[in-house]
């Protein structure tokens, strides 16, 4: 990737010198491999993922008595959020981050059947967690897949 040089005129009429557009050093690294920009691109999916089950309760109907979904899914979706913006924040990632949007994949699946004893449980919230906690535990683990391609290419 080529950096854009402007041109600066020199005094007398000299001919021009090519400087770099920016200076200094960036305090984060671009992924410059495959398997970086696939552990980035498991990080931001994962925290969208999360920002939509945080938001999911004030979009569709989860529960038709009772608060206890829209908790279970708030709380829920901002730790997978959370996870996905940390894992975005470092350059190598967090295998233990990725665990946890592992188990909470696994949790946003098997909650609204254990939710579902309390209060009734509409059936936009089994699919809207279903395929949530399904994409969670495939984001989750590519960049688990991701995180120890890394560690062996080292």
């Amino acid at each position: 990737m080529a950096t854009p040089l402007p041109r600066r005129p020199e005094p007398g009429g000299a001919s021009p010198q090519a400087v770099p557009a920016a200076s200094g050093t960036a305090d984060y690294a671009v992924p410059a491999s495959l398997r970086g920009i696939g552990a980035q691109a498991a990080g931001v999916l994962g925290l969208l993922t999360g920002v939509w089950v945080a938001l999911s309760p004030w979009f569709i109907t989860l529960q038709h008595q009772g608060g206890n979904a829209t908790a279970v899914d708030l709380i829920c979706g901002l730790a997978v959020a959370a996870a996905g913006a940390f894992a975005l924040a470092s350059p190598r990632g967090f295998s233990g981050l990725q665990l946890g949007s592992l188990l909470l994949g696994i949790w946003l699946i098997i909650s609204p059947p254990i939710l579902d004893h309390k209060h009734p449980i509409a059936h936009a919230m089994y699919w809207s967690n279903s395929f949530s906690g399904g994409a969670l535990i495939a984001l989750a683990a590519a960049g688990l897949g991701f995180a120890a391609l890394r560690r062996t290419a080292r």
